[in-house]
């Protein structure tokens, strides 16, 4: 890990170790100002934020309302090295209590439970660039609010930024696309075979009993949840450009072999499908997905993308 604390025996573990000391050990003035580049850019479904300064301050925000947070790692998908610079994909189930007035509106005291992926970059022991999707419709869903009135409700309370689209974007210092591993170039073209509206395929290379965890907090086993999952994703936006942007690949010892995507869809809401009735509204909708295999195929998959990020494009392009 040259240029990285020696503490730190790999990547995976300077990843969960700093999430830890920032969010549970409340590190968050110091370990922020340690671990994260002074410039960060950090995109979420919901906006850019750039700095350190902003980033601590958003991070304090949520503190507020989940004070007992604890950020569970169940993943880290990386690749690059310690010299050039690595990209981890980090798979993470929080659990709290809605303590606090916020973001997701008045406190309702409820306990939630839901995931968060987010690739970061990170050279010489500070991350600089960062892509997040947490999983907001799983958290709306739990305290007990439906995530298109909460983006009617943000609009109308005057709450009205646009969520993150590319022409918010501000280039960062990672530019690589990952790396050439077959397992990231295989779950890659599976996703390119569902958005090509070929779902026969999950038939063919999901196991029958695969293992789904999907936005919105949807926890799901089988081919058939599989099946309409991806169908009412894409059924919503039928005529929307798909498009893969970070691809990573591992088989590592003790773990089955396993891939990382960053993908997004680009266009109208222009079908019936996972957000009802056609609006014409023009979407970009930011995803992040893992999958591991096995002797029957794609054997567990995770994929996110924020309902409430859509829903408010949705609900902007109404009026």
């Amino acid at each position: 890990m040259k240029g990285f604390d020696k503490e730190w025996r790999d990547f995976p573990h300077y990843i969960n170790g700093i999430t830890k000391a920032i969010w549970e050990d409340r590190g968050v003035g110091e370990s922020l100002k340690r671990y994260y580049h002074r410039d960060v850019i950090v995109r979420s479904s919901l906006g850019v934020a750039v700095g350190e300064p902003v980033i601590t301050a958003a991070t304090m925000g949520t503190l507020t309302e989940f004070p007992d947070r604890v950020l569970l790692g169940e993943d880290v998908i990386w690749s690059g090295t310690p010299e050039t610079g690595m990209l981890s994909s980090h798979r993470i189930v929080s659990q709290a209590h809605h303590m606090g007035g916020g973001a997701f509106g008045p406190a309702s005291g409820k306990p939630v439970r839901y995931r968060t992926l987010a690739d970061c970059y990170a050279r010489d022991n500070q991350i600089s660039d960062e892509w997040l999707v947490r999983d907001n419709g799983a958290i709306l869903r739990q305290i007990g609010r439906d995530p298109q009135d909460w983006a009617r409700a943000e609009v109308e309370a005057g709450r009205d930024q646009m969520p993150f689209v590319p022409a918010q974007d501000t280039p960062g210092p990672y530019s690589g696309r990952g790396n050439d591993n077959p397992w990231g170039a295989a779950y890659g073209a599976l996703l390119e075979r569902i958005m090509a509206a070929e779902f026969s395929v999950i038939g063919s290379e999901w196991d029958r009993a695969c293992h789904l965890e999907y936005a919105g907090g949807l926890t799901a086993h089988g081919r058939e949840a599989a099946d309409a999952f991806w169908i009412g994703l894409r059924s919503a936006f039928p005529s929307a450009r798909f498009e893969i942007h970070h691809v990573i690949g591992r088989e590592d010892e003790k773990m089955p072999p396993r891939a990382a995507l960053r993908w997004s869809l680009t266009g109208r809401h222009d079908g019936w499908g996972a957000f009802g009735a056609p609006s014409g509204a023009e979407v970009y909708v930011m995803g992040i997905s893992h999958a591991e295999f096995g002797p029957g195929g794609l054997r567990r998959e995770w994929a996110l993308y924020d309902e409430a990020a859509i829903w408010k494009q949705i609900v902007l392009h109404r009026g």
